[in-house]
């Protein structure tokens, strides 16, 4: 594996009194795409909420060694994550460019922010002809290519996606998968993708976790995780 970029050591986390995570140990290498897999309700989006110190945390969540429990989400950010989280989550009464002048928030290069919004215009079509249309009127799939690119405006080292297929026509869930490698292998950029569609995650992904109700009970190449045949029955679902 490459060296790790972030690492996750026995974190625990928990809304109120209610444990989710239960001592998770999790790495992503410097320019490697990871999935994590599971069932509803396993600990999957917490495990993103974990990283970005959104919900209650104990246990070490480090990026390239610095220490990200205990610090705002605010801080988290600034320090090279973007999330993507469940259900895009775009501005919808803002146009498309505007959507993407934000996801540039933590940035006061001016040249380099328009030269970016152009870079993923070029990524991502779609946006370029819609710049100037609402959020909000854009097709499922036109939103979720937005948040990614409003999610790569602020230039992180990583990317936490949290279903990216959710409520997908197929052939737009592999275009979106097709641009995330293209991402990945010319911006050398981190991915932990949070998905439901095992197996085109795992043709993505250098590697793969398997988790079950808050621990990780798998761990491996994607060819691993997906040639282990009570896995695959188990929490798979192919």
């Amino acid at each position: 594996m490459a060296e790790a970029l972030l690492q996750l050591s026995d974190v625990h986390a928990a809304y109120g009194e209610v444990e989710v995570l239960r001592g998770l140990d999790l790495e992503v290498g410097e320019g490697e795409v990871v999935v994590l897999l599971g069932a509803n309700g396993a600990g999957k989006t917490t495990t993103l909420r974990a990283i970005c110190g959104m919900v209650g945390t104990r246990g070490s969540v480090r990026l390239a060694g610095q220490e990200l429990v205990g610090r705002p989400t605010e801080w988290v950010i600034r320090q090279g994550i973007a999330h993507v989280p469940q259900g895009r989550g775009v501005f919808g009464s803002l146009s498309v460019e505007e959507n993407l002048r934000v996801g540039a928030w933590n940035r006061r290069d001016t040249a380099g922010i328009q030269a970016d919004i152009e870079r993923w215009y070029g990524v991502f079509p779609r946006l370029a002809e819609r710049r100037t249309q609402l959020a909000g009127g854009m097709s499922g799939g036109e939103q979720q290519m937005l948040a990614v690119a409003r999610g790569l405006m602020g230039r992180p080292r990583l990317l936490l996606l949290d279903e990216p297929s959710l409520g997908l026509a197929q052939i737009i869930t592999r275009e979106l998968f097709r641009q995330l490698e293209q991402i990945n292998r010319e911006e050398s950029v981190s991915m932990l993708i949070v998905e439901q569609n095992a197996e085109l995650a795992l043709s993505f992904a250098g590697r793969g976790y398997v988790l079950e109700s808050g621990s990780i009970v798998l761990g491996g190449t994607a060819d691993e995780v997906r040639g282990n045949e009570d896995m695959r029955r188990a929490y798979l679902g192919y």
